[in-house]
């Protein structure tokens, strides 16, 4: 039986409220080692990769 319920929307996360939503990308580029090693840490802190790159740089800059 064919599946017939229509979905309304477009699909992926909705959009956030402005102020909200980070407003800029940083591309960086890591080492296959420097991502593991990031991973590891960002595990270890039970965050994110982004997450805990983002709280690592405002601690460094005195804003944390």
């Amino acid at each position: 039986m064919p599946n017939t319920k229509q979905r309304t929307g477009k699909p992926g996360r909705p959009t956030l409220p402005k102020g909200i939503a980070k407003q800029s990308i940083v591309p960086v580029r890591f080492s296959d080692r420097e991502r593991k090693l990031l991973l590891a840490a960002a595990r270890a802190n039970k965050t994110t990769v982004s997450g805990w790159i983002r709280s690592t740089l405002q601690a460094a800059m005195g804003l944390a």
